[in-house]
């Protein structure tokens, strides 16, 4: 039988950019510009990424099973955004998994930053 951590382990640590993608789906379903922005929002500024980048980002977590296309939109949200109809994604069992071992693996780092910050 296979460890669930296991099977996440080797997807860790993710780069700062995924990390954050799946934050920003982590509160619910958005289409790509959603994250775009909700990326940019979560880091301040500090990380911004081309829609083309963040698609093959999309398109690599969709193929590891950490996402996953959202149910079709209801047409109350179809119409508010006239033209071709957008994308939604959301995280798998898969993906929170990921999220929650990539937090953890993170709050251990800055509690041994910390400690070693108060020693000084």
């Amino acid at each position: 039988m296979i460890n669930r951590q296991d099977d996440i382990s080797s997807l860790l640590p993710l780069r700062e950019p995924t990390f954050l993608i799946l934050l920003s789906l982590a509160d619910g379903e958005k289409h790509g510009y959603a994250i775009l922005k909700d990326v940019s929002e979560i880091s301040h500024g500090n990380v911004t990424m081309s829609t083309g980048t963040l698609y093959e980002a999309l398109s690599r977590l969709l193929e590891q099973g950490i996402i996953e296309r959202a149910a079709n939109q209801p047409p109350s949200a179809a119409e508010n955004y006239p033209g071709r109809p957008r994308k939604s994604y959301r995280l798998t069992t898969k993906g929170v998994r990921v999220v929650e071992a990539e937090t953890m693996r993170i709050q251990s780092l800055v509690d041994i930053a910390q400690t070693r910050l108060s020693r000084s």
